[in-house]
């Protein structure tokens, strides 16, 4: 089972987008505020665009984030040309929707990198320092019956509160703290093997 990958980075850019710019975007199952919120980086341009398209890439980013990568397109794109179109739709693809598909750069300001770096830093600290201490081995019984069920991957997202969600067949996004909660944990990973 793995945890987290590139999409955890693309969804960590949303949920900063959505607080730094005081967005209200309105939504079903949209996740709950940082646990550590930003400065406030202004007012976008286009607010009323930027709240309406949020929930939409939202829900693009954590569904590609369920998308199990084939091992294939690596080899495809070692033997594609550089500049070609084949190569940069093979990188979009491996990639997934972004918030600069939409909207570009503007909304990523020096204030983002330093408390990205900082989240960076965070999680690499807050690492469990021996396997015992893991919150899968914490939570083993109900792991097993959720990979049984097909579950390989967790994403974790820096809210606050309880926020579990299956995406797809095979991944759990939820909130850091339910992670590291053994019970809660449990539960969410019980919710997945019985689905």
């Amino acid at each position: 089972m793995t945890r987290d990958n590139n999409d955890f980075y693309r969804l960590l850019e949303l949920l900063w987008i959505r607080e730094a710019w005081g967005l209200l975007p309105a939504g079903d199952d949209l996740p709950p505020l940082l646990v550590d919120p930003p400065a406030r980086a202004g007012d976008p341009d286009d607010r009323d665009a930027w709240e309406a398209a949020w929930p939409e890439v939202w829900e693009d980013v954590v569904s590609h984030a369920a998308v199990l990568v084939e091992p294939s397109m690596f080899e495809e794109l070692t033997h594609s040309v550089d500049g070609s179109k084949e190569r940069a739709e093979l990188i979009r693809r491996l990639q997934g929707p972004t918030w600069r598909e939409h909207f570009g750069d503007a909304a990523f300001t020096e204030e983002y990198r330093a408390w990205s770096d900082a989240r960076f830093h965070a999680r690499r600290d807050d690492h469990p320092r021996s396997l015992a201490e893991s919150p899968e081995r914490q939570s083993i019984d109900a792991l097993i019956p959720a990979w049984r069920a097909g579950l390989s991957k967790v994403i974790t997202v820096p809210c606050r509160g309880e926020h579990t969600r299956i995406v797809g067949g095979s991944t759990l996004l939820m909130t850091e703290a339910t992670r590291k909660d053994p019970d809660r944990y449990a539960a969410a990973l019980a919710t997945f093997a019985r689905r």
